[in-house]
């Protein structure tokens, strides 16, 4: 028989297996997942993922965990999860995310970190997030800050944003590249899933 042509669908099974190979056991930190995120369907190269401004509610030095969660929180839970891509569709295994957001009343605490925690994808580039869906504050739609960085790359400083929320058309830094796609999730919260695509080393 002839050779195999080589398809997309190849080259992501074979970029997998590259990345599987290449650490050990994904981080423990990930633990079970309730969901996992779809096979990329992107073409290279692909858009790197806009930068969005930091705020001023960033806060260094985080905990790591995947899960923030907090006993007495309020509000619909909320997974967040999907890949960190390279422009060539490759994923990235052991990227770092620093997550932040309000509460589902639209405050940041400011004195902890309550609502903040990074972490790093797994083998396969996958990031996995447990949360609750952020509130509202003055001139801002409902949003998830994120800073993602490769091994030996440029830090991206983003957003992530709900669709069909009815602040997103006023808000003024709001992108709609930056939209999650949602889902309905377990336990009657919800899923959104979004891949990152960034530069791989710093220029």
């Amino acid at each position: 028989m002839g050779a195999r042509p080589i398809t997309r669908r190849l080259l992501w099974v074979g970029a997998m297996a590259i990345a599987l190979a290449a650490g050990s056991a994904a981080p423990a930190v990930l633990g079970q997942r309730a969901v996992t995120p779809p096979a990329p369907n992107c073409t290279s190269p692909a858009r790197l993922t806009p930068s969005q401004t930091e705020g001023p509610f960033y806060k260094g030095n985080t905990p790591e965990r995947t899960n923030l969660v907090e006993s007495g929180m309020t509000g619909t839970k909320l997974i967040v999860t999907g890949y960190v891509l390279t422009r060539e569709c490759r994923p990235v295994a052991k990227a770092w995310l620093d997550f932040w957001q309000a509460d589902d009343r639209g405050n940041y605490d400011n004195a902890g970190f309550r609502l903040r925690g990074h972490q790093f994808t797994d083998t396969a580039g996958i990031y996995y997030l447990e949360t609750v869906t952020p509130g509202l504050y003055p001139g801002r739609t409902r949003h998830i800050h994120v800073k993602v960085r490769t091994p030996n790359g440029p830090i991206l400083t983003t957003q992530l944003y709900i669709p069909g929320e009815n602040r997103n058309q006023s808000d003024g830094i709001f992108n709609p590249a930056l939209v999650m796609t949602m889902r309905d999730g377990p336990g009657g919260g919800k899923v959104g899933f979004f891949n990152f695509v960034v530069d791989l080393r710093a220029p």
